[in-house]
């Protein structure tokens, strides 16, 4: 149906018209928005999926079987969504209008115990995760950055976008070092902590993300400096959320 207006119809039926449009207009808009956000949604639980096997395979490596016996290194997503930071955190913020959207997904089960080399270990199964994020986000920025340059449909750019931006933000925000992230437990190796020290600063991650959630208004300016520096290095363009 057209919605130019039909040369018999009466001057005082323009206003019914008029919203007609309009209600279709922001019917669109609100379902666009709607599609964004879940795609929003399950790039960042695929990221962190990624980024949680990827704790559990170099824990394998080093000797510690627990997060396969757990049956966590495998895409599949049902073991590994967490309804908290999988799902209601991240649509908290949506909610909230954060210029930031975090989530992870279930931590595997690591027995630090098994390693062949503690601090080793340590080390390396914390970065596992970090890096595969980075990994992520510098494939799919190098990938994104040759598709600009031969004018590719808006659709395939605008998930890659994502797909960066996403894993940017997973990274940088998993290297602050307070408990549960991964950072806390990067800095425990390089202060060289005991594994009883250690456990005592994880224990501090019961209150971690609480505390973490009320430095991000004071952390946002440094995060989004970075974020965004590091997605134009990648693409070689600015990102528009």
């Amino acid at each position: 149906m057209s919605d130019r207006l039909p040369a018999d119809c009466p001057s005082e039926n323009y206003q019914y018209w008029g919203h007609r449009k309009s209600d279709r207009d922001l019917y669109e808009r609100r379902w666009l928005m709607l599609v964004w956000w879940i795609t929003v949604l399950a790039i960042l639980i695929f990221s962190a999926i990624l980024h949680e096997i990827a704790h559990g395979w170099m824990a394998l490596k080093f000797g510690d079987p627990t997060a396969k016996l757990a049956g966590r290194l495998t895409l599949n997503p049902i073991p590994h969504i967490d309804p908290l930071m999988s799902l209601l955190l991240p649509a908290a913020l949506i909610l909230m209008g954060s210029p930031f959207i975090l989530g992870g997904a279930k931590p595997v089960p690591i027995d630090p115990s098994r390693f062949f080399s503690y601090r080793k270990g340590m080390f390396w199964v914390s970065f596992a995760g970090v890096a595969t994020n980075f990994l992520l986000a510098i494939v799919f920025g190098l990938i994104l950055r040759l598709l600009l340059l031969f004018s590719v449909g808006e659709l395939a750019t605008s998930l890659l976008a994502l797909m960066v931006f996403i894993n940017l933000i997973l990274g940088l925000f998993n290297l602050i070092p307070i408990p549960p992230l991964d950072g806390s437990k990067l800095l425990g190796t390089i202060l060289n902590l005991s594994p009883h020290q250690q456990q005592n600063f994880d224990r501090l991650g019961m209150f971690g993300l609480l505390i973490v959630i009320i430095l991000l208004p004071f952390l946002s300016p440094i995060i989004s400096f970075a974020i965004n520096g590091l997605f134009f290095l990648l693409t070689g363009a600015a990102f528009h959320f």
